[in-house]
């Protein structure tokens, strides 16, 4: 997908080139999930391959959780706001992401892995992220990046909003523990109160989007340095449970409604390389697809 600049004279705000709402699907062991990125609608956002949101409060609907199954060409970034889940996979890596924790895997050349639940009842709500690698390193060792959420910065501001730092650092100098060089992203889980402004700086070249959790977001474009002056700003509004691609640029503002907002502002380098991808497998090339699976049924993984 190509974004087209918004470009000004002083300043070079993003704005909202397009909206989308995910899809109900299912998953896993028949767990109920919208996919928002990955879909008919949205395939991929470069270099972001898929966007998957989990929410529940019946134990029916993800109790059968994401048994064993391989990955290999990209990253998987499973972040959760409310509940528990158990990750193991084949190298002997296991673990718990929390409410406000994260596991960031670098599947790379490959690893069998399972996400289950931690509960049998109440909310189970949170993401999952797939993020392209670039074909220097999809043949690479995995790598894993776990953090419990006294791992993940809370950062808290005087207007009242709360920003929870993933990868990525904020206009006030809170940096998230994730590390990451083949796509430098940005994954921020900000919530704001009643009509309170946002503002974040993003690299210029960045592919980024905002998926509104709560509440709705006014996407703000300034002609100039104003802040003050809303006459000059073009609002752009954004609801709940919709992803909104932004326009490439130097900044992204938005302000809140009437109820508060919380939304994910998610960015990352595009790699503009060819995709190839087959099920759990993402590579450049058809060739190199057949060979994952070769691997993977040849118990290379």
């Amino acid at each position: 997908m190509t974004i087209e600049n918004n470009k000004h004279e002083s300043v070079l705000n993003r704005t909202l080139h397009q909206q989308f709402s995910g899809i109900q699907t299912a998953d896993g062991d028949g767990v109920k999930i919208t996919r928002i990125i990955g879909s008919p609608h949205l395939n991929m956002l470069d270099p972001f391959l898929l966007l998957d949101c989990f929410e529940s409060d019946d134990a029916n609907d993800y109790m059968g959780g994401f048994p064993t199954h391989p990955h290999r060409g990209f990253e998987t970034v499973t972040y959760l706001l409310n509940g528990r889940m158990r990750h193991k996979d084949n190298a002997g890596h296991e673990g718990v992401i929390e409410s406000g924790g994260v596991q960031w895997m670098t599947a790379a050349r490959g690893i069998l892995h399972s996400e289950m639940p931690e509960q049998e009842e109440g909310l189970l709500k949170g993401f999952q992220l797939w993020v392209n690698l670039p074909a220097t390193a999809k043949m690479s060792d995995p790598i894993y990046q776990e953090f419990p959420p006294e791992s993940t910065p809370l950062e808290r501001r005087e207007n009242g909003s709360t920003i929870r730092v993933i990868a990525g650092k904020t206009n006030q100098g809170t940096v998230g523990p994730v590390v990451n060089n083949h796509t430098y992203p940005t994954y921020l889980d900000v919530t704001l109160p009643a009509h309170t402004d946002f503002e974040q700086t993003l690299p210029t070249e960045h592919n980024a989007f905002v998926y509104m959790i709560e509440g709705d977001v006014s996407v703000l474009n300034a002609d100039s340095d104003s802040k003050s002056d809303v006459a000059e700003y073009q609002n752009n509004t954004l609801a709940a449970q919709k992803l909104g691609i932004l326009t490439q640029g130097e900044q992204v503002v938005v302000r809140s409604g009437d109820d508060g907002a919380r939304f994910l502002l998610i960015a990352g380098q595009p790699l503009h390389e060819p995709i190839a991808r087959g099920g759990p497998f993402v590579m450049n090339t058809r060739a190199e697809i057949v060979q994952a699976f070769d691997d993977f049924h040849s118990g290379k993984f």
